[in-house]
C-alpha cells in the first residue's frame, strides 16, 4: 500500500479549529506522505449525534483504503462515539490528544459558572458525562497526556498534586483497552505545537507504538 492509500483525519477540541494542528501535518504530509483532512465542527452550535454524523460521512467520502484518526481533546471523544456507530471504516489506528475519555472536571466547573453552559455547547456535553468508557473498538489506540500544568484551565480546577496539562488530569486520559499511553511535558493546548507530540503521533500511527 502506497502512502498516497492512507489518509489522516484530525478532530479538532473544544473552541478550535483545527488549524492549530500545523505542526502534526507538517509531520504527516512531509515525513509520511499521506493524505490529511480537517475535519470541522462547531463545537457550541452543533449536537455531539448531528457532527458524529458528519464526521462519518467526511470518512466514507475519502474513499481511502486506511484512515487514521487523531483527536484532540473533545476531538478523541468525537471519535471514539463515532467509531462505536461505524465499526465499518477503512483500517486504520487512533491517537488522542489530550482527550478526558473519563470525563473533564475542568469542563463540569467551567459550565456551573455563569453562562458556563452557553459557551461550552453541546457537542460538549460528552466530557461531562462522568459513566465509564472503554475501548473496545477493534483499532490500537495510542493516548498522549501532558504534565505541564500551566493553562487557563488552572484557575477552575485545582489538581492538586495529581500530574495534569493544566486542563485535563492525566487520570482523566486513562481509558481502559487503550493500546499503549504516554506522557509528555507539554500543556493542553500547547502539544498540538509540540514537535515531539507531532513525531509520537506519526510512529503511533504508523507502527502502532510510540518511540521509546
Amino acid at each position: 500500500m502506497s502512502a498516497e492509500d492512507t489518509a489522516v483525519v484530525f478532530v479538532h477540541g473544544l473552541w478550535m479549529t483545527g488549524l492549530e494542528s500545523f505542526a502534526l501535518r507538517q509531520h504527516v504530509l512531509v515525513h509520511r506522505g499521506w493524505r490529511w483532512r480537517t475535519f470541522h465542527y462547531s463545537s457550541i452550535g452543533q449536537r455531539q449525534d448531528d457532527v458524529v454524523t458528519a464526521l462519518d460521512q467526511t470518512v466514507r467520502g475519502l474513499e481511502a483504503p486506511r484512515v487514521h484518526l487523531v483527536g484532540h481533546s473533545l476531538g478523541g471523544l468525537v471519535i471514539h462515539r463515532a467509531l462505536q456507530r461505524a465499526p465499518q471504516w477503512p483500517p486504520g489506528r487512533v491517537v488522542f490528544l489530550g482527550t478526558p475519555s473519563l470525563g473533564s472536571d475542568a469542563a463540569a466547573r467551567f459550565r456551573a459558572l455563569p453562562l458556563g453552559g452557553v459557551f461550552m455547547g453541546h457537542a460538549a456535553e460528552a466530557l461531562l458525562d462522568p459513566v465509564p468508557r472503554t475501548w473496545s473498538v477493534p483499532r490500537e489506540l495510542g493516548i498522549v497526556a501532558g504534565n505541564d500544568a500551566f493553562s487557563f484551565g488552572q484557575v477552575i480546577t485545582h489538581f492538586g498534586n495529581e500530574p495534569n496539562d493544566g486542563t485535563v488530569s492525566v487520570a482523566e486520559t486513562r481509558l481502559p483497552g487503550a493500546t499503549a499511553h504516554l506522557i509528555l511535558p507539554v500543556g493542553h493546548t500547547g502539544m498540538l505545537f509540540s514537535t515531539e507530540v507531532a513525531q509520537q503521533a506519526c510512529a503511533f500511527l504508523d507502527t502502532g507504538r510510540f518511540r521509546s
